[in-house]
């Protein structure tokens, strides 16, 4: 015995009323799909929405990732086809020594004065982005080294709607050098650690900024 009560016929809803509840679902899910899904996992934003939520920036370190991810497979196979090849026959016949005069003195640079020093730690497969609020023209020294291991880094900039690469690297222990924004924004340094333990980055920074954030 069942005391649920049936619907009746004018409590079902009308093939109009389920025509437009499907529309409006099929709208719904378009609108996610091209402001949140596609800058978040593809970094595809052809609206502009997602930079403005910060959604496009999680989509291009994924897709960064999985190329990181795909050189690091290519590289190992690589490395160990070079592992199984036969060494090289070294030549018999050594080069003459060359004897060179001995180089001018050049006067010490004067001392860097840094404005911040920046120490992350990092586990395996962890990033994070580190960045200077710049005006264009802006000059900024940096010295980032790692404790422990290497990293993957890439010294970038970006200011809705604008964004830029200066350099990437991968497996690099230390860089220095001077970093000149583009454009007015933030421009700085996304660090990944590909390694099997955990490493401290240190970055120190000068120059022209107006803050670092982190």
């Amino acid at each position: 015995m069942y005391n649920t009560d049936m619907p009746t016929r004018a409590e079902l809803p009308t093939s109009a009323k389920l025509i437009r509840s499907t529309v409006i679902a099929f709208v719904t899910a378009v609108v996610l799909l091209v402001t949140v899904v596609m800058p978040a996992d593809y970094g595809i934003d052809p609206t502009g929405i997602g930079r403005a939520l910060n959604l496009t920036q999680m989509g291009e370190i994924k897709k960064d990732l999985a190329a990181e991810a795909a050189a690091d497979d290519a590289a190992q196979a690589a490395g160990g086809a070079v592992a199984g090849a036969a060494p090289a026959v070294q030549s018999a016949t050594a080069a003459a020594p060359m004897v060179s005069a001995a180089p001018a003195p050049v006067a010490a640079a004067p001392a860097v004065v840094w404005r911040d020093e920046t120490p992350v730690a990092l586990k395996p497969g962890a990033g994070i982005e580190i960045k200077l609020s710049m005006k264009q023209g802006d000059k900024a020294l940096f010295d980032w080294a790692v404790q422990g291991g290497v990293v993957n880094f890439d010294t970038h900039g970006e200011s809705f709607p604008r964004s830029i690469s200066y350099e990437k690297g991968r497996g690099v222990a230390a860089k220095q050098g001077e970093l000149v924004a583009a454009f007015d924004g933030k421009h700085g340094w996304f660090f990944r650690n590909r390694g099997d333990a955990p490493v401290t980055v240190l970055l120190k920074t000068g120059g022209t900024y107006s803050k670092i954030d982190r």
